[in-house]
């Protein structure tokens, strides 16, 4: 064959495969941005077991090191033995998030029924003290009584004190959505 014809068709060939290696580029970057369409925030913080991270609400930033993930809250440790269980929904932004990040719907139907409501219904039943932060900043001490729906009852209570119908200062119904943050004292 002619040297002439012979480079026209290796030149022909290396446009080819480089148009094909874009392509599959292109193809792969299109199906992460598609896989990572289905990540959901909890996903993210899920693959952040053990990480420390600083949460965002309106009252500030909260720093802890991620315990346990629940499908609609994060438990985060602090210093000492102090955690502090924060509603997905109060919150605005999360840094330090590493790159790992868990398959949604990795977690199983146990783990996925452990809402925020169990997570108060526990502490309920345990009649553990804590102190609550609400929308707006309000906060106060007590032990959760009883969890609805969508609220929670909530007896205050000065810090220190032990549930006892003669140290309940007030019994509060509290909206879910309002909870920013449940903290041990």
């Amino acid at each position: 064959m002619d040297e002439r014809w012979e480079f026209l068709f290796a030149d022909a060939d290396a446009q080819f495969d480089a148009l094909r290696r874009e392509e599959m580029t292109a193809e792969a970057a299109d199906r992460s941005r598609r896989e990572f369409a289905l990540v959901g925030l909890v996903d993210r913080l899920r693959g952040a077991v053990g990480t420390t991270l600083e949460i965002w609400l309106d009252t500030g930033p909260i720093g802890g090191t991620v315990r346990r993930v629940g499908p609609d809250w994060i438990l985060l440790g602090g210093s000492g033995r102090r955690e502090t269980l924060i509603p997905l929904t109060a919150v605005n932004a999360v840094s330090g998030l590493p790159d790992r990040t868990a398959a949604p719907g990795s977690e199983g139907m146990v783990e996925a029924r452990l809402d925020l409501r169990y997570a108060l219904r526990r502490m309920a039943r345990d009649r553990v003290p804590v102190r609550v932060v609400l929308r707006g900043g309000r906060s106060a001490s007590g032990t959760f009584d009883r969890v609805g729906r969508d609220f929670a009852e909530f007896a205050e209570l000065l810090p220190g004190d032990a549930r006892r119908a003669g140290a309940v200062r007030a019994v509060r119904s509290i909206p879910l959505g309002a909870l920013l943050v449940v903290r041990a004292p």
